[in-house]
């Protein structure tokens, strides 16, 4: 059983990226995106898994349970993308369909060069982007929360936040 415990491990989180990264990266690519559009579209995906079983609104009992959610959150959020103007004009068929078992070896190298880049690019961020996305993403900190000890409305807080990993998806794409 995934526990909250479990799903704080280093080496769990990993395992789990690694053995989905690719089915969606295909699923992507397959549907009108690029491989650029499917790190983008996975790594969102996974903090929302993430996120989600650290609030407790997803409780998985197994590890199947955890793949089908994360590839769930991840086709939601490229139909999303898909619905947008960008891609309107395109008239490609959106195949939804379940995907063959790839190998984890071919992406783990990718996977540590890429854990690699954006502990090294975090570290270039200035002090407030690194305080706020810590708070945020590790700390589990509300934005309130976080606006109030930065003398920030909640609504100033998002935004800081927004901007600050949009800025580190900016490095971290640069130097992969």
């Amino acid at each position: 059983m995934i526990n909250k415990f479990d799903f704080n491990n280093e080496t769990t989180l990993q395992n789990i990226y690694i053995k989905n990264y690719h089915k969606i990266e295909k699923y992507v690519v397959d549907n009108s995106g690029t491989k650029d559009d499917a790190k983008d579209l996975y790594q969102e995906a996974f903090i929302a898994l993430w996120r989600n079983i650290q609030l407790n609104k997803f409780m998985p009992a197994n590890e199947a349970e955890v793949t089908a959610y994360l590839y769930t959150i991840a086709r939601n959020k490229w139909l999303d993308v898909l619905r947008t103007a960008r891609h309107k004009n395109e008239k490609k068929s959106i195949e939804i369909e379940t995907l063959p078992e790839i190998k984890q070896d071919d992406i783990k190298t990718d996977l540590e060069n890429e854990i690699k880049a954006v502990s090294t690019q975090f570290k270039k961020l200035g002090q407030n982007c690194k305080e706020v996305l810590t708070k945020f993403y590790f700390k589990k900190e509300s934005l309130k929360a976080i606006g109030e000890q930065f003398g920030w409305t909640e609504a100033t807080a998002k935004n800081n936040k927004y901007r600050c990993l949009q800025h580190l998806r900016a490095l971290v794409k640069k130097k992969l």
